[in-house]
């Protein structure tokens, strides 16, 4: 039988833990490791209890889960096995989530998510893949189209990731990018979900991307894809 996943919970709010806590040790495959109530205590106990999953609140004193999130799982992460991070939100669309997206968070959802929902992204995102729920991505990507594709956008950037794909990774990136699940982008290209899903790996591998979530930055970074969802 396989090891639990290994949860740290991180929440400024006694209440939300122990409903966490309380959700989270009901399941067999899930073990909490640890309850944080800042971020500067999310990283200290992540550093100590090598959590595979972190569930993130955003708004905390001290330090704020975009910055522990950053600390733990961003690029300048000296750590040999960050931990996934899954930021969890008031909003369906935060003015902080695209930041804890950007920070290294392999997702997010909404605090009154069901419990059987948060069940699942915390085995989604321990699984290596991203939880960016199609509709979510679409609201997201309409709100902050701005500051996903940036006026100067290095067109370096932009032909480097041109060149480096093929023209149907290209197509499969752009619909990532405007929020279509493997399924969606299956039946847009009459192709099946297991080879959306190879294409997906392909695009990652190629871009040295961690995740889908990565893969929609890079896109309206570099304008693949407009901002007019």
């Amino acid at each position: 039988m396989p090891s639990p996943i290994r949860v740290l919970v991180c929440d400024d709010q006694a209440l939300v833990r122990t409903g966490y806590v309380t959700i989270f040790s009901a399941q067999p495959d899930l073990e909490v490791v640890g309850e944080a109530e800042n971020g500067h205590e999310a990283v200290e106990f992540a550093r100590r209890l090598r959590p595979d999953v972190i569930v993130m609140d955003i708004r905390m004193p001290l330090l704020d889960g975009i910055e522990a999130t950053k600390r733990l799982a961003g690029p300048d992460t000296d750590a040999d096995h960050p931990p996934k991070v899954l930021v969890v939100t008031t909003f369906n669309v935060d003015s902080y989530v695209y930041d804890a997206l950007r920070a290294g968070a392999s997702g997010f959802l909404l605090k009154d998510s069901p419990p059987a929902e948060l069940v699942r992204g915390i085995r989604t995102v321990a699984r290596g893949e991203s939880l960016l729920a199609p509709a979510v991505t679409r609201q997201l990507i309409g709100h902050f189209a701005q500051r996903l594709r940036p006026a100067d956008a290095s067109r370096p950037a932009r032909e480097e990731v041109i060149r480096a794909l093929t023209p149907r990774e290209l197509e499969v990136l752009r619909l990532i990018a405007e929020g279509l699940s493997n399924a969606e982008i299956a039946a847009a290209l009459f192709i099946t979900p297991e080879t959306v899903k190879t294409y997906v790996s392909r695009i990652l591998a190629k871009l040295a991307l961690r995740d889908r979530v990565q893969a929609v930055v890079l896109a309206y970074r570099v304008g693949l894809v407009s901002g007019s969802t």
